[in-house]
Parts: C-alpha cells; structure tokens; sequence
C-alpha cells in the first residue's frame, strides 16, 4: 500500500515550513530521510511541478523508487539522461528518448493546458514530482514540448490510417512487417500494430473505415491481444526528428562540406537512421533544456549541490575530451575541437531563464545558520530479532508511527511474527489483516504498522514521531533499483521472432507458411486466428487460443508445403514417430540407468553455506535462486544429478557453480570444475579461493600454467583426498588423474569440448553428480533439457544493474575504430579488440598503436608460452594496459569489469555462439558498452556470415542467448543434432515439432500423460 499518508506528519517541523516559504532555501536532510522530505515538500506545497535534481543516475533512480512509495506511482517520472556518449554515432535507447520526450511534454503541457494535460494523463497526482540527474537535465533539449505532443486515441476517434502511421513515422517508429520491438509500426488493413516507446506491450487499433472500432493490448511475443483500452498515448521516439527547420540546418551544413557532410545530407533529405542524434548540437537550434519549461509556481530541489556542480564540472570534461578526439580524428577544419557545438550546458546555465522556485538538500548543514530536519538512519539488525524488537518496541512506547515497509506479503508476514514473539504488538496492514474502511489514516496512527510496500531504507525522525524501517534494514541486504527485466515469455515456444512469411508446422496439418493474425466473425463472435497457408492456396484459420498446435519450422533449408488435406503428412508423421520410438528407447535407458546408479544424497545446508551464500555482494535474481534451489533439492536425492543450468553470458551461472561446490566440500566430497580455457581456469580459481578463503577449504589449478612439479603435486592432492576443489582444463581429464572421493562435476562452457573430451568427461561422472553451465547452448544440450532426459534451469533474467549492449554491425572503418577506442579511453575504460589470426595479429597491434598513439596496447593469443600469456592478461587485468588486441581467447567466461568496448576486425568468420560469447565479455560493471562488429568492405559476403551478422545485430537485448542458439541451429541446418540418420526427419517436420515428437514418445515409455492439443478447424 502507499505511504501517502505519512508525509503529513511532518506538517509541523520548522525546517519544513521554511522549505515551503522561502525562495532559495537550504535545509540540510540526511540521505535516508530524502525522498520522505522530497514528498512532504510535494504533497504539502502548491507547485504543480517538483524537479529534484541529483548528482548521478543511480542517486536518481533509487530517489524515484522512494519517492514513488510517498507520492504515489503516477505521481512521479524518472527523467533518464542518453545512455550514449556525446558525438557517439549510435542512437540512445527508444524507451530513453520515449520516456524524455513524454517528460518534456507534460511539464510543457502544464505549463500551457494544464486542464487538458491532466485529463490525458490518467495516473497524475496534482503535483507531478520528475526526478533526474544533473546529466539529463543538462542536456540540450531537440525539440519544444510543441512538437512533442503523444498521438492520443480513444475507441470511436475518426483517424485516417495512412496519415497516422506518417505521423508515427515522422515521430521515429519504424515500419515493419510485424511489430516486434519498441519503436515499431505495422499495418493489415484495417488493423495498426504500433509497440509505443514508453510502453510494455504493442497497442492494436482495430479501425472499421475511419473510426477506432476497438483499442486493446498485444503480446508482441505471441501477437494476441490481451485486454481492451479506454485510451492510449503514443509518444514519438526520436529526440531530432527531421521538421523543416532541422532539414533547412542540415542541408546548408551538408552544402558547407563539413566533416559529417553525407550525414547532414541524409537528414536534409528527411531520412532516419541509427545515430543521427550525435548531430543534435549541429541542429537543435535554440540552446534549451528542461528547467527552461518550468513556470513560476514551479520548484526545483538541488539534492547535494556540491558534489551537482563537481558531477556537471566532470561531464564538461569529458565532453571537451571527446570534442578533442572527434577533431583529431575526423581532421576537423576551422579551430578544431573549440568550436564544435556541446550537447550539454555548463551548470550556472541551469537555472538562468527557469523561473521556479528553488531549494536546495545537502547531506549536512555547513554551519549553524543552517535548517536541518533531523533525521537518523537504522543500524542494521542483520536478522537479530532481539535487537529489532527493542528498538521497534521503545519507539512505539515513545507514541511514534513505525511503519514497517516489506517487499511481499510472505517477508511481511515472517517479519511481523518476528516483532509479535518479542512482545510488539503489530497492526498488519497487508493482505486479510486489512480490516480499517481508510488503512491510509490507520498508518499514521501511532503503533507499530507492517506493510507491503518496496522500500530502500528507513529513517527515524524524533520530532515528528515517525519511524520507517525497511525490510533492507532489518536484512543488511539493498534490493536492486534497476528492475529486472521481465521474461516475455517461457523459453520452449520460442514465438519471439514468428513473422508474416515465416515457415511453421501444424501438428495436424504439417508445414504452412504463416501470414498474420486475422480477426474473423463467426456465430456472432469476433476472435484472433492465425492465417496459415498451405500448397495449392489451401488455407487454415488457428483460434489464437490453440497456438501450441504450432510450432517455428527450424531446420536448415526452405521446406516445401504440404497440402491441407492430403495423405502426405500423415505418412511423413507415421515414418517420423517410428524412428523417434527408437530415439526415446535410447534416451530413456539412459535416464533409468541414471536414476538406478548409486549416488550421493547429500544433506541440507549447514550454517556456514548460509554464512558463504550471504556474502556473495550482489542481489540474486529470482532466476538464479530458482537454479540454485533445484540444483541443491537434485543433489540431497540419492540418484547422481545431471543438471543444465542455462543462462546468457554474464548471468550469474558461475555463483550457482560456487554455491553447490561448497556444499559438496561441506559433506566431506570432492569437487571438480572442469572449463575449456586456461584463460577461464586461472579467473574461475581466483573466484572460488576467494570466496571460500575464510573457510577450511583448500583450491588448486590444474592448467598448462603450472610448472610439471606444480601439476603432480595437484594430482597426488587429488589422490589423498588433500584438495577439496580443483578447477581445471582438459587435464583433469587425463587417465593419470584420480580423485579420492569425487562427489561433483562442474562442466563449465560445455559447448566449447570437443566429442572426445565429453567421452572423457562421462568416464569421470559414473556415480557422480553433474552440473553443466553453459551459455548459449549447442543445439543437442539444448534438445537434451527440453526432452526431459536432462535436467534444465534456466536464468534468463539479467543482473539488476546489466543494460543491452549496443552493437554495430558494418563495413570496416579504421576512423570508426579509432573514435571507438578513444571514447572509451576517455571513460577509463579497456578495449578488446579481436583479431582470429595469429600469423599477423602483430601488425595489426602496431596499426592500432599508430591509429590511438596515446592507447597502451598488448597482444594475446593462444601460440605464447604460458608465462607470458598469463602476465600480459594479468597487467591488462590491472589497467596497465588499454587495449588488448588478441584472438578468441578471451570468448569463454573472462571477466574484466573495466572492459566495456569490444571491437572485432573480422566478425564474417566467426560464428554465431563466438560472436554472442565475445560481446558478452562486455558491460559485465553496469555501464553501457559497445560492441563493433566489422566486416571487409571489399568482400562480398557469404550468405551464412550474412545471416549471422545479421542475427547478432538484431539479437542485443540481454538474455538473447535461445534465439541465437536456435537461429544458429536454422542456419548450419540440423543434420549433426542426433546423426545424420535423423536429420531427414528434422529436415521434414521441423526441429520444435521433432522434438516435442521426441518428448512425448519419451513420456509415453516413462508411463507419463501426453498432453494432446485440442484442434478447431476452419
């Protein structure tokens, strides 16, 4: 429940009253109690717009979740800053500049209809409180809160589709065949498919003529329509968009021969393309930001002002810094870098032209003249209830409120057990314990209230009688700002990328060519079908509701059509179950003789793997506490665990691998973990030896890297049981290598081991649990855990602080590189930079080295000795040098945070899986990163290196690894899934319905159910 309630008490506290009624007044507010001063000064105050400015992003983002809790959530806006680096030639992210331009529009509507943008805007308080960072609102604004205005629709409008859509594509949406991403417009008929760029699902405008028959929500994965719409807002998703003045501008910068003169050219003639916002200080015209919108009634609140003005001082910096880089590179005529324009403003600029009020929050006061609300934060209880319940007890002995924030109705219930067995008497104001007609009110009663509500950190302020704990206090444990991004949905349909044209497979009626979603009125009821067409223009109308008849036709070459009602299916069918009878026969001994072995039940956690769990530094995803769970439940059952755990690179697969090794040390057993590179062996021991250095437990290496002496001392380890944990490469699997009492096999990058070391690997896991963490994975792993015979966990949601990596795909273009690198350089940053060929990865070392002179450049590649090859990785490591040129080396497992530029010269000859392996090496801190895929520009591609080019550049939000995977499958075709035996039979049914052929014919000979799907036919 909100907190709103509560900001009312502080209606008597001088410091308060002096925020309120004077201009320009400072008033010192520790950090805990922020964003409940922030909205007492909102809710108690008169200003129809509260601009709270912070020093950087991350302060920005956990004010507005804090914020949202005592204002309410429509009541407050994150103005984020663009994600790119000023000149960068690569556009911010769509829902970046939807969420800009939807900010720029309400504060200008206000200010001009204040009535009318009200009612357009259906979750707005009264006061709209936007929060942002002195970065984003610093930024040159491209366009006047006029041309920014949202399409705004409504079942019954007139519209005119051509006209809408012209008006969506001015606005920067693309139009597409089938609306897929942010961003994108698509038309049949009288139907508009619009994803608007601040939204989570597609919008569908059915139209009868000109008028809006019906408004409702899609699913973009499966193209259903969700739920019906009163009204939607559409907001453009282009900062610059090419209006008359921006092409006037362009084309006499085009005509002057400036340095990006095809580029100003391109826009003048009204194009849209990738990175035409680096060119907005060119052509935004007037110098505006946002504070220029704000009226008189208006207030803007300086949080740490200080260290605001040092952040703005920093980014002038490192703009200046970048202007220098762009002239030297690009040969600017005409004074160089002092003369190209800024996309930010200096700080003194920020409040000249804005008329609002303004006050200003430092951390403390700087002398005794300063007001403060006086305000203290919780000691961390750390789960002691003792400790919690005295302090919570005193102050509602004292007649306080304390409002107990938690994250879900489960961690509330447990923590107002944990006050009430301690003899706190507790209001639950959550779930069935809400009995009061106003809870609101019933929260700023004195006594102790537990709630559900998401909260950063509590405070405690005396002199208003108001406590809030947070559930992060009572734990020692922040949750994450960022929040993970939803899975759109489960991984076994793999309908993402089901596009009109696309092959599919009936599994009644075989192979069709899907062509959309229709609506049709039959008995009077007007529903979603597929349209699919067979050979001989037959045609089949799918109800939406049956989609699971269906499945993506993957297997290699263009299948042809069967017909709608001939034999010829059927018989293909009947061939096809035949040979999957003999497949499931296979698979299933194999999975009885592995539940039949005799295997360790090991037992539940001790006290200490939960000390070790609790240290691990950053919050888990729910997908990584699902894989952990079930990895842990498989090894305390008495059959050896064979489990896949699945998850895109950067994920979070090695803490899952940390934390079932430990439990097996804990019962006494060996565990090895077995990796593809020496690279990946010497970072996976650092990982595990630090995370157990305060534990009993002793690590070793077993690599190339060792000494011979070093290796048989490791291996007489093993033997006598000394070593508890060994990690290793390929060695381990050497016929001189034997283990005490082996418990667990970790294969980490099991897609990069050849046939001969997995036979290898099998000799080592008789008896012995097995966890596989793999990336993204080869299409047999993959058949493998979707037929059940393997175990499967999946962590497809990313790291809180993760964002997409922006990828180019493109021509080869040594100025590009050049300007990639130095960018980077500027933000402290490293380069990769990839080139697979040993024979001259030397002269290309030495090309960079004169493209960047001031870049410090080392080279690695497999062919070193292993002395050298582990100190130049070691002092890239530790920043003494910039960029590392070298091979694929670095594709599997490396983390260097430091890293966040991946540039590869080559990218036509590696494949899919190394293509998304390499990119994940980056952006592994939170920061954005960039990866430049090239290609030579005087060589024709093949059609497969095109294809994957193509695929990885579509494929850049986080967690893309299934789609590559089963793109990687379409394109080398699927003749080495299961023997070239079987491949005719993928080839004709397809692989998703080969598969689900296979698990049901394996269910049947385990005696489970076979779920049959139910068939309509039109």
């Amino acid at each position: 429940m909100s907190l709103a309630a509560l900001p009312g008490l502080l209606r008597q506290d001088p410091a308060l009253a002096e925020l309120l009624a004077v201009d320009g007044a400072v008033v010192a507010v520790p950090e805990p109690a922020r964003a409940f001063v922030i909205a007492a000064l909102a809710r108690l105050g008169s200003a129809p717009v509260v601009l709270v400015a912070t020093p950087t992003a991350t302060e920005a983002e956990h004010l507005a979740h804090d914020l949202a809790a005592f204002v309410g959530t429509g009541g407050v806006e994150l103005l984020p800053a663009w994600e790119t680096l000023p000149f960068e030639r690569v556009s911010p992210a769509v829902e970046t500049m939807g969420r800009r331009l939807r900010t720029l529009w309400r504060l200008g509507a206000r200010a001009t209809h204040p009535t009318d943008a009200a009612s357009d805007m259906p979750d707005t308080t009264d006061t709209t409180v936007v929060v942002a960072s002195v970065k984003a609102l610093l930024q040159r604004l491209g366009a006047t809160s006029g041309d920014v205005a949202p399409v705004v629709l409504r079942p019954g409008d007139r519209v005119d589709v051509e006209e809408l859509v012209g008006r969506l594509v001015h606005a920067g949406y693309r139009r597409e065949y089938q609306v897929e991403h942010r961003g994108e417009v698509a038309v049949r008929g009288g139907i508009v498919d619009v994803f608007p760029s601040t939204g989570e699902t597609g919008i569908r405008l059915d139209c009868f003529g000109d008028e809006v028959d019906r408004l409702t929500e899609f699913d973009v994965a499966d193209q259903r329509s969700v739920r019906d719409l009163e009204v939607v807002e559409i907001f453009g998703c282009r900062e610059l968009t090419s209006g008359v003045d921006v092409r006037a501008r362009a084309a006499k910068l085009a005509a002057t021969g400036s340095f990006a003169a095809e580029q100003f050219g391109r826009i003048a003639d009204g194009a849209v393309f990738d990175g035409m916002e680096s060119f907005l200080p060119w052509l935004a015209g007037e110098e505006s930001i946002f504070t220029d919108l704000l009226g008189s009634e208006d207030r803007v609140v300086l949080v740490d002002p200080r260290r605001m003005r040092d952040r703005a001082a920093e980014l002038a910096d490192e703009e200046a810094a970048l202007a220098e880089a762009l002239a030297t590179t690009w040969g600017v005529q005409g004074g160089g870098d002092a003369d190209l324009p800024r996309l930010h403003v200096g700080f003194d600029r920020l409040l000249t032209r804005s008329k609002a009020r303004l006050s200003s929050l430092p951390a403390t006061a700087d002398g005794p003249s300063v007001a403060a609300v006086h305000a203290v934060g919780w000691p961390t209880a750390l789960g002691d209830a003792g400790v919690l319940a005295r302090r919570v007890g005193e102050l509602a002995r004292a007649g306080c409120t304390v409002a107990v924030c938690c994250e879900g109705s489960g961690s509330a219930e447990r923590l107002a057990e944990v006050l009430e067995s301690e003899g706190v008497v507790v209001e639950r104001l959550f779930g069935g314990g809400v009995e009061q007609a106003d809870p609101g009110a019933a929260l700023a009663r004195p006594g102790v209230h537990v709630v559900v509500q998401p909260l950063d950190r509590g405070f405690v302020l005396d002199g208003a009688g108001l406590a809030v704990l947070a559930e992060g206090d009572v734990t020692g444990r922040r949750r994450p700002h960022r929040a993970p991004r939803a899975r759109r949905r489960a991984v076994e349909g793999f309908f993402d990328d089901l596009a009109s044209g696309s092959f599919v497979v009936h599994h009644v009626h075989g192979v069709a060519r899907y062509a959309g979603m229709v609506k049709r009125s039959i008995g009077g009821a007007e529903r979603d079908y597929l349209l699919l067409e067979y050979r001989g223009g037959d045609k089949l109308y799918v109800p939406s509701d049956q989609i699971d008849a269906i499945t993506p036709y993957t297997g290699g070459d263009q299948p042809s059509l069967n017909r709608l009602n001939g034999g010829e299916w059927q018989r293909q069918r009947s061939r096809v179950r035949h040979a999957v009878q003999e497949v499931a026969q296979e698979l299933v001994v194999l999975y009885q003789r592995r539940l039949a072995s005799p295997g360790h039940a090991f037992s539940p956690d001790t006290p200490w793997q939960a000390e070790m769990e609790q240290a691990f530094p950053y919050p888990e995803t729910a997908d990584q506490l699902r894989a952990i769970a079930e990895v842990k439940a498989d090894m305390e059952r008495p059959s050896p665990m064979d489990r896949i755990v699945c998850g895109d690179v950067g994920f979070g697969k090695t803490e899952v691998a940390v934390r079932a090794v430990f439990k097996a040390v804990q019962d006494g057993k060996q565990a090895a973990v077995l990796v593809p590179t020496t690279l990946l062996a010497q970072q996976h021991f650092q990982t595990f030896s630090d995370r157990y250095a305060p534990y009993p437990v002793r690590v070793e290496m077993l690599s190339r890297f060792l000494t011979p002496g070093e290796a048989r001392s490791v291996v007489a380890g093993l033997a006598d049981g000394s070593i508890d944990v060994v990690v290793g490469t390929h060695q381990l699997l050497a016929e001189n290598v034997a283990f005490k009492d082996l418990g667990l096999l970790v294969v980490d990058e099991e897609q990069r081991f050849g046939v001969t070391h997995k036979e290898a690997t099998k000799r080592l896991a008789i008896g012995v649990d097995v966890l596989t963490l793999t990336a993204s994975p080869i299409p047999r792993t993959l058949e493998m855990g979707l037929t059940g015979i393997r175990d499967f966990s999946v962590i497809d949601t990313p790291p809180a602080a993760r964002q997409p990596i922006l990828t180019y795909v493109g021509e080869s273009d040594e100025r590009a590189i050049g300007e990639a690198i130095r960018r980077e350089l500027l933000r402290e940053g490293q380069v990769f930079f990839v080139h697979n060929r040993v024979q001259d990865i030397g002269a290309v070392a030495h090309r960079i080295g004169l493209l960047v002179p001031e870049a410090r450049v080392a080279v690695a590649h497999g062919q070193m000795d292993e002395g050298s090859l582990e100190q130049v990785v070691l002092d890239f490591a530790e920043g003494r040098y910039d960029v590392l040129v070298c091979t694929t080396i670095i594709e599997s497992g490396i983390d260097m945070p430091t890293v966040n530029t991946l540039v590869v010269d080559r990218a036509d000859l590696l494949g899919l899986g190394q293509l998304h392996q390499l990119r994940g090496r980056v952006g592994r801190a939170g920061q954005r990163a960039y990866a430049y895929l090239f290609h030579p520009a005087d060589r024709v591609l093949s059609e497969t290196a095109y294809e994957r080019l193509r695929t990885i550049g579509e494929h850049t939000e986080l967690g893309s690894g299934f789609k590559i995977a089963m793109r990687d499958l379409e394109i080398r075709g699927a003749g080495n899934l299961l023997g070239n035996d079987q491949s005719g039979h993928i080839a004709a049914m397809g692989y998703d319905l080969y598969v689900r052929m296979v698990a049901e014919a394996v269910a049947e000979l385990k005696g489970e159910p076979v779920p049959v799907p139910a068939e309509v036919k039109l």
